[in-house]
């Protein structure tokens, strides 16, 4: 089965309240994202909230990459 849609993934298969808690939003760099915490002071990057194409292209900033704040907080 093929779903069409313009939804995002999370409003049509709900995960658990839980996986949300982890989250947080964060400047660095002055460019915002939504991250998770995987360590200490380490966080991976969820979602690139910038408006920035140029953020977009850089890879630094891409989801999935891990970001130290220790600096930063």
């Amino acid at each position: 089965m093929i779903l069409y849609t313009t939804m995002p993934q999370e409003v049509i298969f709900p995960v658990d309240n839980s996986e949300y808690e982890k989250q947080r939003v964060v400047s660095y760099n002055g460019v915002s994202f939504v991250v998770m915490q995987t360590e200490m002071n380490s966080y991976q990057i969820v979602r690139n909230l910038s408006t920035d194409p140029a953020h977009f292209l850089n890879n630094e900033y891409s989801p999935g990459q891990t970001i130290n704040l220790s600096e930063y907080m």
